[in-house]
Order: C-alpha cells, then sequence, then structure tokens
C-alpha cells in the first residue's frame, strides 16, 4: 500500500430532500454559466455593446453546450446503444456530456447568433473562446466530485483512491490535470483580449483555444481509463481522436491569422513611412 495517497469519498450530492437533489456537477456546470456571463458583461461594456445582445448570445451558448455536448457523448461514444435507442438521448440526468460535442454545438450555435445578429463570426468565437476555456475547469472540477473521468494507476504522491467506484489502488487524478491546464488558458485569453482591449487579429483567441485545449487534451488521455470498453482495442481513444481535428483546426487558424496580422504590420509600416 502507497505511503502517500488521498482518499477521496467525496458525496456528489450536496443535499437531498426525498427524490430531489443538488448535485455538485449541476453547481458547477451551472457556475459555469454564470461567472461566463460576467466576465463577457466586462467585455461587452468594453466595446459599448449592450447588455441584450449578452443576453442572447448566452442563450445561444447554452443551448450549444448542453444539446452539442448530450449528442456528442451519444453519437461518437456509444452510437449503438443511443441510436437502438433514441429516447435515451433526451435523459441527461443519467450523464453523459462530451467535450468534443460541446466545441462543434458552440460553432454551429455561433454562426447562427452571428448570423441572425449582424455580428462577425470569428469575433465572436474569440470573445467566447475565453469563458470556454473557464467552463472547462469547472466542468472537469465537477467530474473530479462525482468521481468519474480519472486516470489509470499511478505510483505518485498524489494519486487519489476513488473509494466510491469501490477502487483500492490511487490514480492519476485527471480531472485536476486538465481543469488547472484549463485555467491557465483561460488566463492566457483573458490576459490576451486586455492587453489589446479586444483589437486583436480575429480568430486568434479561438485557434489558441482550439491548439491549447485540445492538445493537452491528447496528452492526457494517454493517462486516462477507458470510458468505453471498445477503448481498450484502439491505439488511440475516442478522446484523442476527436481531439486532432480540432486542434489542426486551431492550428490553420493560427497560421491564417498570423499572416493576416503580418500584412497588416507591412501595411501600417508603409503608411507610417510615406506621412513622414
Amino acid at each position: 500500500m502507497h505511503l502517500l495517497v488521498i482518499p477521496w469519498d467525496v458525496n456528489p450530492e450536496i443535499f437531498r430532500i426525498g427524490s430531489f437533489a443538488i448535485r455538485w456537477y449541476g453547481v458547477l456546470f451551472a457556475s459555469s454559466f454564470l461567472i461566463g456571463y460576467f466576465i463577457l458583461l466586462r467585455i461587452f461594456k468594453n466595446e459599448n455593446l449592450p447588455d441584450a445582445l449578452l443576453d442572447k448570445l448566452t442563450v445561444y451558448m447554452a443551448l450549444g453546450v448542453i444539446i452539442g455536448a448530450r449528442l456528442g457523448h451519444c453519437l461518437l461514444y456509444e452510437p449503438e446503444y443511443y441510436l437502438a435507442k433514441p429516447l435515451e438521448i433526451l435523459k441527461v440526468w443519467k450523464g453523459g456530456l462530451a467535450s468534443h460535442g460541446a466545441a462543434a454545438g458552440i460553432l454551429i450555435a455561433i454562426g447562427i447568433f452571428a448570423y441572425k445578429e449582424k455580428k462577425g463570426y470569428f469575433w465572436t468565437l474569440d470573445r467566447v473562446a475565453i469563458v470556454v476555456a473557464l467552463a472547462g475547469f469547472f466542468i472537469r472540477m465537477g467530474n473530479l466530485m462525482n468521481s468519474e473521468i480519472y486516470g489509470i494507476e499511478t505510483t505518485l504522491p498524489w494519486g487519489f483512491v476513488f473509494l466510491r467506484n469501490g477502487e483500492t489502488a490511487p490514480k492519476h487524478p485527471t480531472q485536476i490535470y486538465e481543469g488547472l491546464t484549463y485555467l491557465l488558458i483561460f488566463f492566457l485569453l483573458f490576459w490576451l483580449y486586455w492587453r489589446k482591449k479586444g483589437e486583436h487579429t480575429e480568430g486568434l483567441l479561438i485557434s489558441l483555444i482550439c491548439i491549447l485545449i485540445f492538445g493537452s487534451r491528447f496528452f492526457i488521455e494517454f493517462l486516462k481509463e477507458d470510458q468505453v470498453a471498445k477503448e481498450a482495442e484502439m491505439i488511440l481513444n475516442y478522446g484523442q481522436k476527436y481531439s486532432v481535428p480540432l486542434f489542426l483546426l486551431g492550428c490553420v487558424g493560427l497560421a491564417i491569422t498570423l499572416k493576416i496580422n503580418k500584412r497588416a504590420e507591412i501595411k501600417r509600416t508603409a503608411t507610417s513611412s510615406k506621412s513622414r
């Protein structure tokens, strides 16, 4: 038995009254939207945009995240089961949300929002990207409180023994690894936005979040236990396979953004030289 391990036996329910229960995961998930709203409110005020526009954006984001994350889990991880029992897709309370599906849902929802509200697609995505990174932190902390999505066995001194799942050996707390990574990404994007007060090249922040979140996710997945039985036969699990295209999309976006920024810099230099 390891001398330095962390026994983890936290009740996922904060309290229960009869059949009604408030769970840590739900509170943390809701907190990600609430705190994200106030961060975006500050950004919108900086750009002299009405609160009503942010309210609409929040609704689109919520629908995109919830619908995308649920369909992502059902269709990407266990399609045979859910296609055979489609009504099970509606039972969100049973668990099963996928961050890759949430990413796709956000991209689609923001596209609809930008079209209807006549706002730039990448302008909107850049601002949403900041709070998405923070939401990732809260969601992974929710996974920790649920004692789910943890890692393989470890001999490291910070290994968690997830007692509620009947575990006796310490496992990598991959929820914490991911959560802290996403929190650092949030601070980076937040700093990049305020460094130029939002006057950065459009597409920069959303490209960075795709690279950083899904790049880190790819490597952390090597430490995770299989989420579904099929993954035991795979070289790369589902989380890694679905991270690759989003990572590459971010690389392409960043290359285009840097190219646009370089052209703008050359143009500014040329204009400055002419005015002398």
